[in-house]
């Protein structure tokens, strides 16, 4: 191939690259200018760009979004506190004592696999008659119920990648199968943790239908916040648009942080 039709490939892939880019950037572009825009310019036809402000954040934050915001963050963060030591000991039972069989492997994946409108009606009905009703507790609970096996299978996969011979070697040395997996083969799992730790997070924080069923006034989540801002004046377009922004950036933040963690976890256990 001649170098003048090599590096024109390359650029028409760069240039596509560039336009897959900017399609999925474009919304997000979009929404944080609306988001910095007064109320009544930010559906403006044809649009504008200015005047920027930031009045909608300071009424998010001031208002119910506020308190959804730190509702969500308490909620994720204990179900990653909760979740992880309970997901780490069930995985590694079943990648390496084979616990249960298939059949508990497939209930585990099977949970997956339900609406979640399945789940949410027996939780409302037992944590109602359990009097948790309306309090994060019942959130905590509820995430819970969804985000534990998929963090188990996560790790599942992880642990059957995990040389043997690590906790083999710690055992001829004396160790229990038990300290073997917490002196060897936890410490060795910090990607797999990450990524089960922060996949349990996002599953937790974008969680809207148990959050409806279950949260109350005061213990609404940020999806079930940024829902109420539809009032009888219609869609507060501006306000959603930085309820947004907020909503994404602590996830962002967090992906960014512990991406390298989150790549190799997810992908460790997929070959041996």
């Amino acid at each position: 191939m001649a170098p003048g039709s090599s590096r024109g490939l390359r650029l028409l892939a760069s240039a596509l690259l560039m336009a897959f880019s900017l399609a999925f950037l474009l919304p997000l572009l979009w929404t944080l200018r609306s988001a910095l825009l007064p109320e009544g310019l930010a559906y403006a036809l044809p649009p504008v760009f200015g005047p920027l402000t930031l009045e909608n954040f300071r009424q998010v934050l001031l208002g119910p979004l506020g308190r959804g915001f730190l509702n969500s963050l308490l909620v994720a963060s204990w179900v990653v506190l909760l979740g992880l030591p309970l997901a780490a000991g069930l995985g590694y039972a079943l990648a390496r004592y084979r616990l249960g069989g298939h059949p508990l492997r497939f209930a585990v994946l099977a949970t997956q696999m339900l609406p979640p409108i399945v789940l949410a009606l027996p939780l409302f009905a037992l944590l109602r008659a359990l009097g948790l009703s309306g309090s994060l507790k019942a959130m905590v609970l509820a995430h819970l119920a969804f985000a534990l096996p998929f963090m188990a299978w996560l790790l599942m996969g992880f642990f059957q990648g995990f040389p043997r011979e690590l906790e083999e070697a710690a055992q001829v040395d004396g160790a229990t199968p038990f300290a073997a997996f917490f002196r060897v083969v936890l410490p060795l799992s910090a990607p797999g943790l990450f990524a089960a730790g922060v996949m349990g997070f996002l599953l937790s924080w974008n969680e809207f239908l148990f959050a409806l069923l279950l949260s109350g006034r005061e213990t609404q989540t940020i999806p079930v916040a940024l829902s109420a801002l539809v009032t009888q004046r219609g869609v507060l377009f501006a306000q959603v648009a930085a309820g947004v922004v907020l909503s994404v950036l602590p996830v962002a933040l967090l992906a960014r942080t512990v991406d390298r963690y989150l790549v190799e976890g997810l992908t460790l256990g997929a070959v041996k």
